[in-house]
């Protein structure tokens, strides 16, 4: 049966859609994969396709559907929060009203999964949470034959966004304050998401023709409890810890979408604040009963193995990075504005005691210190940030080399600002290779 059905995976790069789609294809379904864009280390296969879908209209979308010959479509497309390049409105509510247009018009019987959010329209408090909602609506009324899911927090051998930070949370000694600490928090493995997808796909279209489940372990669960067993994992359990004061979430929260402006998609944003302390929550015994799947616990989702030494770095990394990307744009960028504007007859002083040659120090001190700022601002935005790293290895290569060229007697200067480039350089390059989220 698996064989006979081939299955249309959107958001097929996400944390839930690499995961469904690579399990699916190992059960035997012929799975294509949709993203705007994969990394390098995803798809690759014929069957994964790099796709604009967000500006295909419905007759794109139905073409895309009968040159595939789509018997499923799974939809794991979402967004956080509204930004630069994110609108939650467009991603969950206008693109879901093409997808049903296109699901008619291909002149297929295609049976729609949505992956939403558990909860009600009663608490539904964010932008991502109601046009989330406005989706369900539109495909509860459309009749298609559709499966509506809504899995709790989910847990997954990769890490993006929350489950990342969650992790770092475990990995480090920092405790949540008691109030988000006790919020409900009941989690999914991913494993039993795909294996209900899977489900779907092994039966007719006309069987269960409109359900909507809530997956997640049965039972009760916090937040602080999903930590602590991601602690045990680590083996932090018995680690002092530091309670943190509520307020440094909520200002973690604010330079989240304040860094969100340039491109970042940090996890710890307002929205992200919001619907944590909303909690996640739900009842999933229809679930449960219709398809025979006993959710794992999270206790056998984190606690069947210890955590690998790759598993270790990542989640003490995690907030470490951002640390790291913040600092360097701000050394790049405060250094260069120093020596442009504040300290400039203090810069050009150091190249004329050093015998550098007069009619270049003015030029040189304007030209280096413009190309420090420049290097801070591409550092700062997530799109140029490789580029900004790069070029502040090479010129700080650059620095140097020249300097024991044309001023060799600056690198016994008492600060030692030359030698202590190598160690930027250093920083610089393990920025640049912990750079990928995915």
């Amino acid at each position: 049966m698996a064989g006979t059905r081939r299955i249309l995976v959107l958001g097929a790069s996400g944390l839930i859609g690499r995961f469904v789609t690579d399990d699916l294809r190992v059960r035997g379904f012929e799975t294509v994969g949709v993203a705007r864009k994969f990394s390098a280390s995803q798809g690759g296969g014929k069957l994964d396709l790099e796709l604009p879908v967000m500006s295909m209209d419905a007759a794109a979308l139905a073409a895309l559907l009968r040159d595939h010959a789509i018997d499923v479509i799974v939809n794991c497309l979402g967004v956080l929060q509204d930004g630069p390049g994110s609108d939650t409105g467009a991603v969950h509510r206008d693109f879901v009203a093409r997808l049903l247009l296109a699901i008619r018009e291909s002149g297929r019987p295609i049976r729609l999964i949505h992956i939403s959010i558990p909860g009600t329209a009663e608490t539904d408090g964010t932008a991502f949470a109601t046009t989330k909602r406005e989706a369900e609506r539109l495909i509860a009324v459309s009749g298609i034959p559709h499966a509506i899911l809504r899995p709790g927090f989910v847990v997954a051998p990769a890490a993006y966004g929350g489950s990342a930070m969650l992790r770092a949370l475990a990995a480090l000694p920092f405790d949540l304050p008691a109030r988000e600490a006790a919020t409900p928090f009941q989690p999914v493995a991913a494993e039993d998401i795909a294996a209900t997808i899977a489900w779907f796909a092994e039966r007719d279209v006309d069987a269960m023709p409109a359900v909507t489940w809530e997956l997640m372990q049965a039972e009760p669960v916090t937040l602080g409890g999903v930590i602590a067993q991601f602690r045990r994992a680590f083996g932090t359990t018995k680690w002092p810890r530091i309670a943190m004061p509520a307020f440094l979430l909520d200002l973690g929260a604010r330079l989240g979408d304040l860094a969100s402006l340039l491109g970042w998609m940090p996890p710890m944003r307002t929205t992200a604040m919001s619907e944590l302390l909303r909690g996640v929550s739900g009842d999933p015994a229809g679930w449960m009963a219709a398809t025979g799947i006993a959710p794992k616990t999270i206790e056998q989702m984190v606690g069947r193995r210890s955590a690998a030494i790759q598993d270790k770095w990542f989640a003490r990394l995690f907030l470490v990075k951002a640390l790291v990307i913040v600092s360097l744009a701000l050394f790049w960028t405060v250094s260069g504005f120093i020596s442009l504007v504040i300290s400039y007859d203090a810069a050009a002083g150091i190249l004329r005691t050093h015998n550098f040659p007069p009619a270049l120090v003015g030029p040189f001190t304007v030209v280096t210190s413009l190309m420090d700022m420049s290097i801070g601002v591409l550092i700062a935005f997530r799109r140029t940030c490789a580029a900004g790293l790069a070029a502040g290895i090479v010129l700080s290569l650059g620095y140097m080399a020249g300097t024991a060229i044309l001023t060799p007697d600056l690198w016994i200067e008492p600060l030692g600002a030359l030698v202590k480039t190598g160690p930027a350089i250093v920083l610089m390059l393990v920025a640049l290779l912990t750079l990928d989220n995915r």
